[in-house]
């Protein structure tokens, strides 16, 4: 796996920059860059959507850039069979047909990585990958963009100068409730159930769907981003406001000064970076 992807090209209305590097971390200790990334269009003319598909594999698996390899080339398959129904969602705005829609496709995506752990005699957890993609339209005329996937990562909008995290809440499920549940005429006196042989095996935690569709203006850049440029963007506030200042020039940035800007490093947050943006006119 290449240390580092570098993508870029125009398109509808936007201004697409996308790299994928390897971490500081993992060239220590001489591992594979976890993340993966795949840009892909599927359609002609304006009747057209560009995917981005970014993955992360799990920490410490061995197998991990396979996983994230794996996650990124199926939903794109799945994504090309289905491109002019998502087309013509996304321009009709039927945000609710979208929704259910890539949710089916993201479900089966990461049920093929629990096959394929099955195959290989890994369990789940060590085979898998958070997914996180953007459907962009073709469409100058068209101004909604798409964000959809399972796992952490981080959503922005650079809008204004200002930098402001938009990532879509998710329930948390499975945590524990104390007090009487809902519904209940007692209260849970929290004794657990001896097991028993004929109970099904608990499936391990599965990431909860992510989804947000919005309209951009013009002068908005829109930015995906894994955990590893999530979590110091969240956490270093002079990072935030050197990307803030330096893509909210007037003229995206050339591959060049993209990646350079992309490379700030921040002391403490040594993982890969995985960061696709969206610039528009």
């Amino acid at each position: 796996m290449p240390d580092t992807v570098l993508e870029g090209g125009r398109f509808g209305g936007s201004t697409l920059r996308a790299v994928s590097q390897r971490g500081d971390s993992a060239r220590y200790r001489g591992e594979a860059r976890r993340d993966a990334l795949l840009v892909k269009r599927f359609g002609a003319g304006e009747d057209g959507i560009v995917l981005v598909a970014t993955a992360t594999g799990a920490r410490a698996c061995p197998e991990a850039h396979r996983a994230a390899t794996e996650a990124v080339r199926s939903i794109a398959a799945a994504v090309g069979r289905s491109h002019r129904r998502l087309a013509d969602d996304i321009r009709a705005a039927r945000r609710g047909d979208l929704k259910s829609g890539l949710h089916r496709l993201t479900d089966r995506t990461l049920g093929r990585l629990r096959a394929a752990a099955a195959e290989r005699g890994l369990a789940p957890e060590e085979y898998t990958a958070s997914l996180r993609c953007l459907l962009l339209p073709t469409d100058a005329q068209c101004r909604t963009r798409v964000f959809f996937g399972a796992g952490e990562g981080g959503l922005f909008r650079l809008r204004g100068g200002e930098l402001r995290d938009i990532e879509p809440e998710v329930p948390t499920d499975g945590q524990p409730r104390s007090g009487p549940e809902a519904g209940a005429l007692t209260l849970d006196p929290g004794i657990g159930r001896p097991p028993s042989p004929y109970a099904p095996v608990e499936e391990p935690r599965r990431e909860p769907f992510r989804f947000h569709a919005s309209i951009a203006r013009s002068g908005d850049v829109l930015l995906l981003c894994g955990t590893g440029l999530a979590e110091p963007l969240r956490g270093s506030p002079p990072l935030a406001s050197r990307l803030a200042e330096e893509w909210s020039a007037p003229e995206p940035p050339g591959l060049a000064a993209f990646l350079a800007t992309s490379q700030t490093r921040v002391k403490g947050y040594a993982d890969d970076r995985t960061l696709a943006a969206v610039w528009e006119r």
